[in-house]
């Protein structure tokens, strides 16, 4: 039996002992040795389970050391050090071994540590997939001159890791934030202009954009999307709240689409392979000195009270970039 942090149905997050996972077929057994807290974690807990005899582990970044792997691998081998976000509809990382398929781990960056690690996953992930995959932007940075991309909600994990993946590509940033703390972290990695999300955005720029990627309060926000977006441009939002207008958008022709880093795990799609790949581009961007790790807060050890007070942090809304707990003290 190992130890991990878990809730029964109606209960709150407590330390748990679950079996240890055994590595078969593509998955990989994974000595985890930090993980990092995010909004999806929160909301899960509140989903709550409906099973009254077995613990619902969540967690869903993690960065260790490969112990295990099944007899279908190819990507990795026992003693790999690695990092990943991993699969919501199956047990999540906070738990002392991880049961993971290697289709979605990366190599961890060298240059970080396993706390830093952790931080990068499930962001960069979505990150990556809303700015390439999603809106189609150009990895040429001749394409992309004299573009403009609007992230709105930029301070938080995915804000944070967009900033700095935009920028590599040529795009100008133009980044939302209420608080000066958070303006000045965004300027720290790179946002061109910066505005407050707390007053209407199209008042605030008075011109189109090409790309807008929505990070918080999507229907808050949608009439002056709406506004600043190009014809014929592109917006990608990770949160859904409400029913949103796509009428708004017919005359300009503008495309939308939601960005959710679990989807190709979840239906297991072709193109599951690509965040394999993509985590460890991003591993090489990193350790180049091009992208950093976006850890601000970093707590010990992994048990239940340290997370209920990690998600009490996420939940007060005042959190900018990632927050981190290490496996031990």
């Amino acid at each position: 039996m190992l130890k991990a942090v878990g809730f029964y149905k109606g209960s709150q997050l407590q330390d748990v002992s679950v079996e240890k996972p055994k590595a078969t077929g593509r998955n990989l057994v994974v000595n985890v040795q930090a993980v990092s807290v995010n909004p999806v974690d929160t909301k899960q807990f509140k989903a709550g389970t409906e099973d009254e005899m077995h613990p619902r582990i969540l967690g869903y970044d993690a960065s260790g050391i490969v112990e295990e792997v099944g007899e279908e691998v190819t990507l990795f081998m026992p003693g790999d050090h690695v990092y990943y976000a991993g699969d919501v509809t199956k047990a999540g990382t906070n738990s002392e071994y991880h049961l993971v398929d290697e289709r979605i781990v990366g190599q961890k960056p060298e240059s970080l540590s396993f706390g830093e690690a952790a931080a990068m996953p499930l962001t960069t992930i979505t990150a990556y997939e809303g700015l390439f995959d999603r809106l189609n932007v150009s990895k040429d940075v001749e394409d992309n001159k004299g573009k403009q991309i609007l992230i709105v909600g930029s301070a938080g994990g995915v804000g944070s890791v967009a900033i700095q993946l935009a920028k590599k590509v040529g795009l100008n940033v133009i980044a939302s934030a209420s608080r000066t703390k958070t303006s000045e972290w965004v300027k720290y990695l790179g946002a061109d202009v910066v505005i407050n999300h707390q007053q209407p955005l199209d008042e605030q720029l008075r011109k189109h954009v090409d790309y807008v990627f929505c990070c918080t309060h999507l229907t808050t926000h949608w009439d002056a999307i709406c506004e600043v977006i190009a014809p014929e441009g592109k917006i990608v939002s990770i949160v859904s709240e409400e029913k949103v207008d796509l009428n708004k958008l017919k005359t300009k022709s503008a495309t939308f689409s939601y960005e959710f880093m679990f989807t190709r795990a979840m239906y297991e799609t072709e193109t599951m392979i690509k965040q394999h790949h993509l985590l460890n581009e991003v591993s090489e961007l990193i350790d180049q000195g091009e992208i950093q790790h976006t850890m601000t807060e970093i707590h010990s050890p992994l048990n239940a009270k340290t997370v209920a007070k990690a998600h009490e942090k996420l939940q007060s809304q005042s959190m900018i970039g990632k927050l981190v707990i290490e496996m031990k003290n």
